[in-house]
Order: structure tokens, then C-alpha cells, then sequence
């Protein structure tokens, strides 16, 4: 979906978290990573903490809400680059479905068994 028009937008957006978490989870584990690096990853890109991530997944929240309520998007996001779902992370345009694009990146990543530091885009 390189150009997605609005109404795709629109239920993409609408998509719940919990909806997609379990897939994070298994994609994640069966790759021999664990859901809490899973919830670090999703942490350390959205600003909330594991109280709040697991109270979105319980309430159900939609994409949408979830990424425009994170308390503080990590700055240092920007440097997520590379390709998903066949399309450049760097290219995509619509701001909203940049982040939710960053975090499947960032599963992807771990996955495929990058070093957290690396992935967190860490400094050290």
C-alpha cells in the first residue's frame, strides 16, 4: 500500500493495539525474543510506561489514539530507517502512519535479532 488512500487511512487508524500486540509477541518469540523486549521496544518509541502500554491494550485503544496520546514520541525515531511492508520508512508521508510504521519496524528489528541498544538507537 505505497499510497494509501484515506479510507484505508481511516481503518488502518481505527485498528486496535491489542489487535496487533499478540502478533508483535509471537513474531517476536519466534525469533527468541521476549514480550517484555517487545514492550521496551514499544515504550522507548511512544513515551508511556508498561502501566499505561498495558492499560491501551485492556482498553482497547486505537491506533490513532494511541500515537496521538503518547506522552513524549522519542526523538531520536528519525533514525529508524529502512524497508517495511516494501516501502521506505523515511519516504512515508502521512505523519500518523509514519509512527505506526516505526513500531512495526522496530518489531521487525528485533525479530530479526538486531541488538537492542542498536535497536533503541542508543548513543553508547
Amino acid at each position: 500500500m505505497k499510497n494509501p488512500t484515506k479510507q484505508n487511512l481511516k481503518r488502518i487508524y481505527a485498528i486496535t493495539l491489542a489487535s496487533v500486540y499478540p502478533y508483535y509477541i509471537t513474531k517476536a518469540e519466534k525469533k527468541g525474543r521476549t514480550k517484555t523486549e517487545v514492550d521496551e521496544t514499544i515504550c522507548w518509541l511512544t513515551g508511556y510506561d508498561q502501566k499505561e502500554l498495558e492499560a491501551h491494550i485492556t482498553k482497547q485503544t486505537n491506533l490513532e489514539t494511541f500515537f496521538t496520546e503518547a506522552p513524549k514520541l522519542n526523538p531520536s525515531r528519525v533514525l529508524i530507517k529502512g524497508l517495511i511492508c516494501g516501502v521506505r520508512v523515511e519516504e512515508i508521508e502521512d505523519p500518523l502512519m509514519k509512527e505506526i510504521r516505526y513500531m512495526d519496524k522496530l518489531i521487525d528489528e528485533l525479530a530479526k535479532g538486531k541488538e537492542m541498544d542498536k535497536i533503541l538507537r542508543s548513543s553508547k
